[in-house]
Formats: structure tokens, C-alpha cells, sequence
């Protein structure tokens, strides 16, 4: 025959277990639902055009200019215009392409980058070196520095 107490002690046991498993469940659930309101809230901000900037600031690629490239990290986070001279184009064994705007790469604020898997979509990219140009585009920030990656070629524009 089964001890009725060690029956007993042993569904208390699996119904304390359930119940901080409910626990864990429902604050994991609160954590997900609150974050995901989080970024349904931003983008929501980002597609209005409301900012909470202080008057005056410029964002990138507002009011027609754009923005040199050594200032383009205080712009990380926005889409915008970023302008420089080209100074090497790089295509790595991959295949991606790297524009250049400082002499040694490692140490420039800024950098571009086309995807191999998007190179179809351009010409010649190494005619680029020498060249001053336009870079539009959502400017992120990669090991530490801004950058723009791009997907089109309308993405370039070559200053006159």
C-alpha cells in the first residue's frame, strides 16, 4: 500500500514547482511584451518624424547637405546623407567591397561597405577612388565606427 504522506509531500512538491515555473513564464512574458511595445513604440517615432532633439540639431541629410564623414558617428542611428573622398576601394576574398575614406582604414571614423551579394547591382565600384562622394543610407556603428551599409547603387552619388 502507498503512505498517503509521502503521496502528499510529493504532490506539494510538484505543485510548488509548477508554481515557480508559472512564475518564471508570466515575468518572461511581462519582459518580452514590454520590450516588444519598446520597439513598436520607436519605430512608430522613427516613421512619424518625431524626435525628441533639441531645436536646432541638424540630422543627417537635412536641409540638402550631408554630413562629412569624420561626423558621421554622431549620427549613428539615423538615415542620412554622409560625404567624403574616396580614397581605396578594397574588395576583401569574400567578395564585399570596403570604401576607403581615410589612409589607413583601421583608424578612419567612418566606413562603407557594398555586400558581395549585392554587387550585381553596380558597375566598376574601384572608379570610386579619388573620387568625392555621397553615400546615403541608415548610418550604423560597426567595431566602433560609422558606418553605411550599401544595397543600391542609388545609394552613391559622385560629386561634381
Amino acid at each position: 500500500m502507498t503512505n498517503p504522506t509521502t503521496l502528499t509531500d510529493r504532490l506539494g512538491f510538484l505543485i510548488a514547482v509548477t508554481r515557480k515555473q508559472i512564475v518564471v513564464v508570466a515575468l518572461i512574458v511581462l519582459v518580452a511584451s514590454s520590450l516588444s511595445a519598446l520597439v513598436a513604440y520607436r519605430r512608430a517615432v522613427r516613421q512619424s518624424g518625431l524626435h525628441d532633439e533639441a531645436p536646432g540639431v541638424v540630422r543627417a541629410g537635412e536641409s540638402g547637405g550631408c554630413v562629412d564623414f569624420h561626423d558621421a558617428g554622431s549620427h549613428t542611428g539615423e538615415t542620412g546623407c554622409v560625404s567624403g573622398r574616396v580614397l581605396r576601394v578594397f574588395v576583401s576574398r569574400g567578395g564585399n567591397v570596403f570604401l576607403d575614406f581615410c589612409a589607413d582604414y583601421r583608424k578612419c571614423p567612418f566606413t562603407s561597405v557594398v555586400f558581395s551579394a549585392d554587387r550585381s547591382k553596380f558597375g566598376d565600384l574601384t572608379t570610386l577612388g579619388g573620387r568625392d562622394v555621397e553615400i546615403q543610407g541608415f548610418i550604423t556603428v560597426y567595431q566602433g565606427r560609422a558606418e553605411v551599409v550599401i544595397h543600391d547603387a542609388q545609394q552613391i552619388r559622385v560629386s561634381p
